[in-house]
């Protein structure tokens, strides 16, 4: 009886009776907004007779990081990308009316054209092309096409596409232009006197994935050269890059054919490419697996006996692991904190002591820990820093320079700040410094990772892309207590990932993960994860994560530029570790890779054969059965393990073997 009471009752409530909203009309029409700028939404809400309906209250939300929208409408632009904006008409006593759409956070003006190759001179007869990339201010690439002139056509012609063709011999300026910025060139276009070109590549024999450099000498009849000239290159057959300076990679063992041309002469050469052969075979050598929390980020302590293991998902705990036997690993203390997630680890350089990253801490007070590890197998906490970065610490980085001594620079996930602690004493640590790219009110704002080498700080901040401070080095005169901007390297994360977006709907997550420099290169990895999972599956085949792993040839600080990449077919990418010329990494559902890294890099690593190993982390015995999410790999330099940590299946210990050697 009592159940048939609450059923008639159910029946009984009345329902909601439908909005008298019937369109809700959004000005202005176009939904762009520049980076740093604002715009007014202006809302009306109408009935079905196209009438305003009173008594409205409007809600604004938005979901993406590339701006922000306040209660009044006013959306301020924080950073190139995507943001969907959700407006609910609410009239009291009815069902609210949701109208969504989304925004587009577009750089500002034009204020600079990069062409290249930048030429001096050409041949009458002579073809080549131009390509011109528009930025603004901010340093932001800008998607409008580039416009072409010749200031004398009949000497040198210019098309829609860049394409020149030299006519006659003389003088012109080419000039690219988008919005109000230009760029002029001016080339001298000669006679064509040229009687035989000669080719010659830097190295007799090379592997695939090796950069060769051709040069390409044109001569006059009487064998005397012509200098200054910029010859167009191509190759055939197979893949490969061939660069605009005569820079070639072939991706396939095999012959080539590289041609040099000035106009009505060229000349050919033939380069053979052997296969790269670096791959091996791997051994899992142990495994600790963890039921109770997924776990996090892995750390080997100078002493190479060591590894602490973090704790996600509700996890409160840093694992110490005694690894003097990597076959048999042994869990044999922990340290706890008031945290549900321990993403970072880092031991000061002598060993003695950690550091520690907390969030999601059950009285709001993140921030860090420090941990005496005089006794490495036995961390005890002695001091903690919260001091402004209670909103949660994701990531830190542990330093020492002679001159300043030992600092911590972490993240600050409230305010996407970075933040420097001076750890000298570490009992009493104190902030010396905070520091951040950009301060546009209310626009998201989020710094992931932090890599410092010789007084320069290499930080992923996600939207903005890879930024280098002189926190030491010098070079613009910075410090612990004084960072100074060194250079930003910016790209287009929607462009990028558009796969992501026509996979999983709008909306997915994207930004500049994390960075580590190595020679004159900084390898920047990718976070991406999808909108919405797979419709209508479940487990692992519901999702994934995507993401590229870009080389930043930074040999020119003040010019970085992107020369080469790697992509999972399946998968992303996440945390990585250079030691040597191997560059091992977590790639997430791809799981653990390594790659050789050595010699000069461009172009598609994953096509040039540089992959040395592989192994799928998953488990059966994991908390997410049988799903693999490698993090990332810590090397030992003791015992040349990588101790590879996954966050469903713990940590793995793996050995890549030697190449066997053939009789």
């Amino acid at each position: 009886m009592i159940l048939a009471s609450v059923l008639f009752t159910l029946f009984q409530l009345p329902t909601i009776p439908p909005s008298p909203v019937s369109r809700i009309v959004v000005t202005p029409a176009v939904r762009t907004v520049a980076m740093g700028d604002s715009l007014k939404l202006h809302v009306q809400a109408l009935d079905a007779a196209g009438k305003p309906v009173p008594n409205v209250r409007i809600l604004y939300a938005a979901r993406g990081s590339a701006a922000h929208v306040d209660t009044s409408g006013l959306v301020v632009g924080g950073s190139m990308g995507k943001m969907f904006v959700t407006i609910t008409a609410i009239v009291p006593g009815s069902k609210p009316m949701i109208e969504q759409f989304d925004m587009h956070v577009v750089p500002g003006p034009a204020s600079r054209i990069d062409v290249s190759p930048r030429v001096a001179k050409l041949v009458v007869g002579q073809r080549l092309h131009l390509e011109g990339a528009a930025y603004a201010k901010s340093n932001d690439r800008r998607g409008e096409a580039v416009l072409w002139k010749s200031s004398a056509p009949a000497v040198l012609r210019v098309d829609r596409d860049g394409l020149l063709e030299a006519l006659s011999p003389g003088k012109a300026t080419i000039t690219a232009t988008a919005g109000p910025a230009s760029t002029p060139m001016t080339i001298d276009v000669l006679a064509n006197t040229i009687g035989s070109v000669e080719i010659t590549p830097d190295k007799p024999s090379v592997r695939q994935g090796d950069v060769v450099r051709f040069k390409a000498v044109p001569k006059d009849r009487t064998g005397k050269v012509i200098d200054g000239l910029t010859p167009s290159w191509t190759f055939s057959p197979g893949k490969g890059v061939m660069e605009s300076d005569g820079a070639f990679v072939g991706y396939e063992p095999g012959q080539y054919f590289v041609r040099a041309s000035f106009g009505t002469q060229s000349a050919d050469a033939v380069l053979n490419l052997e296969q790269r052969d670096v791959r091996r075979p791997v051994t899992v050598v142990s495994r600790i697996g963890r039921t109770a929390f997924l776990t996090s980020e892995v750390w080997i302590h100078p002493n190479g006996k060591v590894a602490y293991l973090g704790t996600h998902g509700g996890g409160d705990r840093v694992y110490a692991i005694d690894i003097t036997n990597p076959a048999k690993p042994i869990i044999v203390d922990s340290i706890q904190a008031n945290t549900r997630l321990v993403n970072d680890m880092m031991t000061t350089p002598d060993g003695n002591y950690m550091v520690f990253t907390r969030e999601g801490a059950a009285d709001r007070k993140n921030g860090i820990v420090i941990a005496d590890t005089h006794d490495p197998l036995h961390p005890k906490a002695i001091s903690e820093f919260t001091d402004g970065v209670t909103a949660g610490v994701h990531s830190a980085y542990v330093n020492k320079q002679d001159k300043y001594g030992t600092f911590v620079y972490l993240t600050n996930d409230g305010t996407g700040a970075m933040h420097v602690i001076d750890i000298n004493d570490p009992a009493h640590p104190k902030q010396v410094a905070e520091w951040r790219p950009r301060k546009a009110e209310g626009t998201p704002l989020y710094v992931h990772d932090i890599d410092v080498r010789d007084g320069l700080l290499y930080a992923s901040w996600w939207d903005d892309g890879l930024i280098i401070l002189d926190v030491g080095n010098g070079i613009k005169g910075g410090s612990p207590s004084n960072p100074q901007l060194v250079t930003q390297y910016k790209y287009n994360l929607d462009a990028m990932y558009k796969q992501v977006e026509d996979e999983s709907g709008p909306g997915f997550a994207r930004g500049t993960h994390t960075a580590w420099r190595h020679k004159n290169y900084v390898f920047i990895a990718d976070e991406v994860y999808r909108a919405t999972p797979v419709k209508g599956a479940k487990d692992a085949a519901a999702d994934r994560m995507y993401g590229r792993l870009q080389v930043v040839d930074v040999s020119d600080l003040q010019h970085p530029k992107s020369v080469a990449w790697y992509e999972p077919e399946f998968g992303g990418v996440h945390n990585v570790w250079v030691a040597g010329d191997t560059l091992y990494m977590g790639a997430y559902n791809a799981g653990f890779r390594a790659f050789d890294i050595s010699g000069e890099l461009r172009g598609d690593l994953r096509a040039q054969g540089r992959e040395i190993a592989s192994l799928n982390t998953a488990d059966m015995d994991g908390v997410e059965k049988n799903t693999a999410m490698t993090w990332g790999v810590v090397v030992n330099p003791k015992d040349g393990l990588a101790y590879v940590n996954d966050f469903n299946n713990g940590l793995w210990v793996v050995r890549i073997e030697p190449k066997k050697l053939t009789p």
